[in-house]
């Protein structure tokens, strides 16, 4: 299993949507397939089926890496810290390993240091063993890093697949050590059908949506698609075994578009 500098499995789950006793089942059955790395957040509401989840597996808590994120309501001045202790308590548990601001203030109503330095303090607390973000440009990043000092940035978390590859900034995260994660890497079901991805798909043995998957972990992103169906989740872990040649990260690499899926009117100005 490839994991980054941060102890955290490139291959992982994103679990929007996973509410209730069928959320659970599904986190159940990726923990059973081989999945190591959970993706949750405060404004997902499915932090209680993760702990449940991996109560349920039997797995040791130090087996799974948990990622969390906060809500823009839980960042203004002392509510952040007190907002990650009620999800480790959905969470039943005493820490966890990355905690991401979600998204970034619109429009700064809360000042950017004011929620950085929070999470920095939640993590000096050990209630997260790594810090960092999630939707932030390369100029909220150079900002970022200025609040925090020395204090690393663990990840950033953004919209990544064959058709909205971010290249910029990866690259500028790539250069300053900041591991990315991608979300939404077989954008949603809309790769399939792909007039080149289908035909490379077909030669290397596997679906669209693996072949977007083994293309985000072979450029050293961690990537966190999300289902439901046991078979898919299986078929989507099973994309780690896929082998791609630089010729074949060339062909996928050429279908960019610039097609970004999610685009609210808070995002900030993107890269």
């Amino acid at each position: 299993m490839q994991r980054n500098q941060y102890g955290m499995p490139l291959m992982g789950l994103g679990t929007y949507g996973r509410r209730g006793t069928q959320g659970i089942d599904a986190i159940l059955a990726a923990l059973e397939i081989g999945y190591r790395h959970l993706d949750t957040a405060q404004s997902y509401d499915t932090e209680r089926e993760c702990g449940e989840a991996l109560r349920q597996s039997g797995l040791p808590r130090d087996e799974i890496f948990v990622t969390t994120k906060i809500d823009m309501p839980n960042f203004g001045g002392g509510k952040l810290v007190p907002s990650l202790r009620r999800s480790l308590d959905a969470l039943a548990m005493d820490y966890v390993d990355l905690t991401l601001i979600h998204w970034p203030s619109p429009h700064e109503q809360v000042p950017l240091a004011t929620y950085l330095e929070q999470l920095a303090e939640a993590q000096a607390l050990g209630l997260t063993r790594t810090i960092g973000v999630s939707n932030f440009t390369i100029d909220l990043l150079q900002r970022s890093r200025t609040i925090l000092g020395d204090l690393p940035i663990a990840n950033n978390q953004v919209e990544c697949h064959p058709y909205l590859q971010n290249r910029k900034l990866v690259d500028f995260c790539d250069g300053a050590g900041i591991p990315v994660t991608a979300y939404q890497p077989i954008a949603h079901g809309a790769l399939k059908g792909d007039p080149v991805l289908e035909p490379l798909a077909a030669t290397k043995g596997c679906t669209v949506e693996q072949l977007a998957i083994a293309f985000a972990l072979a450029r050293g992103l961690a990537a966190i698609p999300a289902s439901s169906n046991r078979e898919r989740l299986a078929t989507n872990f099973a994309a780690e075994q896929v082998v791609l040649t630089p010729d074949d990260m060339a062909i996928i690499a050429s279908v960019d578009r610039g097609a970004r899926r999610i685009d609210p009117a808070s995002a900030p100005a993107w890269d």
